[in-house]
């Protein structure tokens, strides 16, 4: 699929429903990559005559991020966008990480839209970040779960997140940006090796047509068995469910003890995900610490990032910690 507007404006309708006058946020860099999905989510926003809003981070990593974002607003008030700077507050500013950097993003951005009724963030990763999340993931062993990257549709704190462009490569986006005369910034953390994605970055860069061609056909076998997985994993748990409310599902004790480590995380992780409303599930580690405590004579409860796990009986239950 050619990437123009018309034909992203005719793949956005097929894939998603909106309201009938969408209003949509976009999370905007000023590099490369959501300068191209700006303005290509701004002419589907045209066309449905809807109101789109830029959202930009001001991350305060760099001592520079502040007039970045100043810059990146007055280009878009240019071409009549509007836009909206946040800034992430100094106190959780604390590890420079690129982790702590997405978390601040992903908080901020979602807290924008949920209180000015936005139900749609659509943020810019591509083919070429989708390949570089799953051989991060590969490097810190990750499962088969985690070894499909990111999913085109997602939800973040209640927020609808989409990523149309996952199917693009960079060099179509650096395209599309020359054929409609679209400027943008480089950003310098994009090619500071003492982060572990620019030096998978780099490293594909420097490999060799086979190499590459191996492990897209690697990454092409998650995406392509990865939904057989997941329905597996649902089929265990409705399976397994002694009874499921707004609040709590409890589940058999004994079955859960009797699943291989795998299938019991992606459970948990299901499990959370439905109390909490958001796709963004716990950590592996602490979740397999919960799986091992589970098989303990003398367990008895566990909170898992504010998931409270109750044995009873012969019954485990998972309900949201009360504040």
């Amino acid at each position: 699929m050619k990437l123009t507007n018309k034909e992203f404006i005719k793949n956005i309708e097929k894939k998603y429903t909106f309201e009938k006058n969408p209003s949509v946020a976009v999370a905007v860099s000023g590099g490369p990559d959501s300068m191209s999905l700006l303005f290509l989510v701004n002419a589907f926003v045209k066309y449905k005559k809807g109101n789109l809003m830029a959202l930009i981070v001001d991350h305060r990593i760099r001592k520079n991020s502040n007039q970045e974002a100043k810059y990146i607003s007055t280009n878009l008030n240019k071409n009549n966008i509007t836009s909206k700077i946040l800034t992430v507050n100094q106190v959780n500013v604390s590890k420079k990480s690129m982790n702590e950097a997405r978390n601040n993003r992903y908080n901020l951005l979602t807290d924008f839209c949920i209180k000015n009724n936005f139900l749609h963030l659509f943020v810019a990763h591509h083919k070429d970040d989708n390949l570089e999340t799953f051989l991060n993931r590969k490097i810190a062993g990750s499962d088969f779960y985690g070894l499909k990257s990111m999913s085109e549709f997602s939800l973040y704190n209640k927020v609808c997140i989409i990523r149309p462009l996952l199917y693009f490569s960079k060099d179509a986006l650096l395209n599309y940006n020359k054929k409609n005369k679209i400027e943008y910034i480089n950003d310098p953390s994009n090619f500071n090796l003492d982060y572990t994605r620019p030096t998978i970055r780099n490293f594909l860069k420097k490999s060799d047509q086979k190499t590459i061609k191996e492990i897209n056909k690697d990454f092409e076998s998650i995406l392509f068995y990865s939904p057989y997985f997941i329905q597996m994993i649902f089929e265990i748990l409705l399976k397994n469910i002694i009874k499921i409310d707004s609040k709590k599902i409890i589940v058999g004790l004994d079955n859960m003890k009797n699943l291989n480590e795998i299938n019991s995380e992606n459970i948990i992780r299901r499990i959370y995900q439905y109390l909490f409303y958001e796709s963004n599930a716990p950590r592996s580690k602490k979740t397999r610490i919960l799986i091992s405590e589970m098989k303990k004579l003398n367990f008895n409860n566990f909170n898992l990032k504010g998931m409270i796990v109750k044995k009873n009986d012969d019954f485990l239950t998972f309900l949201r910690k009360t504040v």
